[in-house]
């Protein structure tokens, strides 16, 4: 089965399942992709200096979301908060924070396909990652009739026995029209911050639309930023600031960058750990060691009271078996590295992927601490290489809007940070899981 060459760019590499896949087309429609937050309620409180609400959105990405609704309030996009970004291409209902507004003011904001539910007052604001998982409801579409309820069987119950599906960082990760995110934050890890900004502001992509493709390319080729400010569209605004900066100062492109929202910076050398995460969880599965058990020399870390613990253990012959065991009750995981300036590596053949892959890169470890943007600087972490599925449930039927096709209804849950698009991925078999 064939990798395409748009998730090779992100670091995919390998399938899980051993069966043919279905083909057929993600968010044909907006409604195909439900997702919903399941929410880490901040607590009540009258009079708090937080209003929580249940924001409800088609067709926004959370970011843009973010900015809107900053200027609808008139207040920085710093005073909102929020759990899980969530894609343009969806209906998403999630949680969010406004800080030093009042209840009415919200409940007065108009924003095309926004809406806001259970709002209430607290002293505790929505941060990232304060989510307990996401609930999913996706259609795919465009489905040959040929294909027969007994093959997608075979990989659900082949998911069911294996206890999960790899976890992948989707595409959302890297930028859906543009996937270059993290090959800006390889450039700013590299310190080449000219080719970072170059890869941001120029670097045209097939698949764009095709004025900023020429816009890009005539950049790319002139490097004339005065004529590009001038060109670029007014929704490219975050190029078009650091155009306006680069006008000023051509050869200061630290500055330029450092035009970009903290969060979008922050981002790029996230992305970059990504991409490498999805390298090494890949060359895992092409050698043919197992997600679902620990190996000696892997590096596993307990879950405590349903939350992913501090502590990292390392697999030896004395403890393997144990181990195991904890994982096979969901009480530990199989952890895969996030590079960062103070890794932990696996020991063993784990070891040996993760240091071949950052060594083929060029990269050092140290590198991920950047003194001219230094609250980007990461000392890494780990990610669990498994991700479970709860409650997964499907139906293959006539496909209501493609005459002799078929689609395949599913619902399903996931912890955070786990990808819908990379579980079906292993369904689809093709780049439409993962491309938009």
């Amino acid at each position: 089965m064939k990798i395409s060459d748009f998730e090779l760019k992100i670091g995919i590499e390998a399938y899980y399942t051993p069966y043919p896949g279905i083909g057929g087309k993600l968010r044909s429609v907006t409604e195909d992709f439900l997702v919903e937050e399941i929410f880490s309620y901040p607590e009540q409180v009258e009079n708090g200096n937080f209003v929580i609400a249940e924001v409800s959105n088609k067709n926004w990405e959370t970011h843009r979301l973010v900015k809107e609704l900053s200027k609808k309030l008139h207040i920085s996009r710093m005073r909102i908060g929020f759990a899980g970004t969530k894609d343009k291409r969806s209906y998403s209902t999630q949680l969010m924070s406004f800080k030093n507004i009042t209840k009415d003011e919200l409940k007065d904001i108009k924003l095309k396909d926004v809406s806001f539910e259970n709002i209430y007052s607290s002293n505790k604001a929505v941060n990232i990652g304060k989510l307990i998982g996401n609930k999913f409801r996706i259609v795919i579409r465009n489905i040959d009739k040929n294909v027969s309820s007994n093959q997608i069987q075979k990989i659900v119950l082949y998911l069911k026995e294996q206890g999960g599906y790899p976890n992948y960082y989707g595409i959302q990760r890297f930028g859906v029209v543009r996937p270059i995110t993290h090959l800006v934050g390889k450039h700013i890890v590299q310190g080449d911050f000219e080719k970072a900004v170059m890869k941001y502001i120029g670097y045209p992509i097939e698949g764009e639309p095709d004025e900023t493709y020429e816009l890009r390319k005539e950049l790319e080729k002139t490097k004339d930023f005065s004529k590009a400010l001038d060109s670029y569209p007014v929704y490219l605004n975050l190029e078009k600031a650091i155009l306006n900066k680069l006008v000023l100062d051509p050869n200061d492109f630290v500055s330029a960058l450092k035009e970009l929202p903290k969060n979008l910076l922050t981002m790029f050398i996230n992305a970059y750990q990504s991409y490498l995460f999805n390298k090494i969880l890949s060359k895992r599965i092409c050698q043919n060691i197992p997600l679902n058990k620990a190996i000696i020399g892997d590096i596993i870390i307990p879950i405590r009271k349903d939350k992913k613990s501090d502590d990292f253990i390392f697999v030896k012959q004395s403890n393997i078996e144990k181990v195991n065991k904890q994982i096979s009750k969901k009480k530990a995981f199989v952890s895969g590295l996030l590079v960062g300036n103070n890794p932990i590596f696996s020991n063993g053949e784990m070891g040996e992927i993760e240091h071949s892959i950052i060594e083929k890169e060029k990269i050092d470890y140290r590198d991920f601490i950047v003194p001219e943007i230094s609250f980007i600087s990461s000392s890494g972490s780990r990610r669990a290489l498994f991700a479970t599925i709860t409650d997964f449930d499907w139906k293959l039927k006539s496909d209501k809007f493609n005459k002799g096709k078929q689609e395949l209804n599913t619902k399903f849950e996931l912890q955070k940070g786990c990808y819908a698009t990379s579980l079906l991925r292993e369904f689809m078999k093709s780049s439409d899981a993962m491309s938009y």
